[in-house]
C-alpha cells in the first residue's frame, strides 16, 4: 500500500496519477507484477540478498525475476548489514514516468567482509541508495544500482561457521575463526 501524498512537478502529474492508480489496485498477482506496489518487489529482492542469496552461484538464480541485468560480477567483498528500509512514501520517490520510478533505500551497515583475506573492516553507518525500478514486459525490474551483496550479520556468522567446518587448511581455519569473532563483535 502506498502511503503519503503524491507530490510531483506539473508535467508529471498525469503519469504520477496513473502510477498511483496502477499501484493501488489489489490483485492476486505475484510480487513484481505491474499491478503491485514496486516497494514489495524491492523489499523481496533485498530480503533475499540479506539472507545470502548472492553468496553462492546457485542461489543467485532466485534473484533473476527482480533484476534487469543478466550477470552478477564476482564481488571481492560483502557489505555486512543489520537491516534495510525501503522508503514507501511516494513523496520521497523520483517519478520518471508511470512505469519508471526511483525509490530510496537505507541500509544500516556494520562494515565490509573481504573474501580473499577473510577479513572484516568495521564501518558502522547508514547508507542510502536510490533504486531505479521500471516496468519491463509486465513486471517491475530493478535497473540500478548493481551493489555488492548486502548480507545480514546473523546470516554471515552462520556462513562463516560453515566455512570453518569445511576448511581443511588449519591456517585458513584460524583466519576464518578470527573473522567469525569480528563479525560477532560488530555493532
Amino acid at each position: 500500500m502506498i502511503r503519503g501524498m503524491l507530490v510531483t512537478r506539473p508535467s508529471c502529474s498525469l503519469a504520477a496519477a496513473l502510477l498511483l492508480l496502477l499501484l493501488s489496485s489489489d490483485g492476486m498477482a505475484q510480487t513484481g507484477a505491474l499491478n503491485k506496489d514496486p516497494v514489495e518487489m524491492v523489499t523481496k529482492y533485498l530480503s533475499l540478498d540479506r539472507h545470502g542469496a548472492r553468496l553462492e552461484a546457485m542461489s543467485w538464480e532466485t534473484l533473476k525475476p527482480y533484476i534487469n541485468w543478466k550477470e552478477e560480477p564476482a564481488w571481492e567483498h560483502v557489505v555486512v548489514i543489520t537491516d534495510f528500509e525501503v522508503l514507501d512514501d511516494i513523496a520521497q520517490w523520483e517519478i520518471i514516468n508511470m512505469l519508471d520510478v526511483v525509490i530510496p533505500v537505507k541500509f544500516r551497515v556494520l562494515g565490509s567482509m573481504y573474501w580473499e583475506t577473510a577479513g572484516f573492516l568495521p564501518e558502522a553507518k547508514v547508507e542510502e541508495f536510490r533504486f531505479r525500478v521500471k516496468g519491463i514486459v509486465g513486471r517491475w525490474r530493478i535497473l540500478e544500482p548493481m551493489l555488492p551483496p548486502h548480507v545480514g550479520q546473523k546470516r554471515l556468522i552462520g556462513y562463516v561457521r560453515q566455512a570453518i567446518l569445511q576448511e581443511k587448511d588449519p591456517s585458513r581455519q584460524a583466519k576464518l575463526g578470527e573473522l567469525l569473532a569480528a563479525l560477532k563483535k560488530a555493532r
